[in-house]
């Protein structure tokens, strides 16, 4: 098994649509949280977090970091949400990552679709 473990719940994705996510890490180590960064590839637009394990996030953030301390059994379940209207199809790349000290550990990369 892997040390992080990152699931959506659709990879088709649409605008002003909810994007769940759930995060599991099964590192052995020390580690400090995990980082989400998303990138829509083919544009200038940003992914809004919108909260993680029931917290609700007041400012507009593009790249989330979560606590260690905020993850009951290692895991962090976030929302995220897109508002542009896209004119054409775009990739996204959504990356998981394991961070200790500053340094990456181990990552995972999930591609979706954004469409009309």
């Amino acid at each position: 098994m892997k040390d992080i473990e990152f699931k959506l719940n659709s990879t088709d994705i649409h605008p002003n649509s909810e994007i769940k996510g759930l995060i599991s890490v099964s590192y052995p180590g020390r580690y400090d949280g995990v980082v989400i960064n998303t990138q829509i590839l083919d544009s200038n637009e940003h992914i809004v977090y919108k909260g993680y394990n029931g917290k609700k996030i007041s400012q507009n953030v593009s790249r989330l970091f979560i606590n260690k301390d905020a993850m009951p059994e290692n895991k962090a379940e976030f929302t995220a949400l897109i508002k542009f209207e896209p004119k054409q199809e775009h990739e996204i790349k959504f990356r998981a990552s394991i961070i200790e000290q500053h340094k990456e550990i181990e990552s995972q990369i999930i591609f979706a679709k954004y469409s009309v």
